[in-house]
């Protein structure tokens, strides 16, 4: 992993880079679970609603 990603030379370790993976996937998993209840309150589809935050969080992790 040293080699192939060159952790030391980014200032991490292979434990920190596995916690914000981690992270970030249980906060897209957060925000698909309760954007759309949320945005549907207001009358919005909420079908509709998730997969505008599907494909926008695909298009924001692509970007990255």
């Amino acid at each position: 992993m040293e080699r192939l990603f060159k952790l030391k030379e980014h200032g991490t370790t292979v434990k920190t880079e596995i916690m914000a993976g981690i992270t970030s996937f249980m906060t897209i998993a957060y925000i698909l679970a309760v954007n759309p209840s949320v945005l549907s309150s207001t009358g919005m589809d909420s079908t509709a609603v998730l997969l505008a935050t599907c494909l926008a969080s695909c298009l924001g992790t692509l970007c990255m």
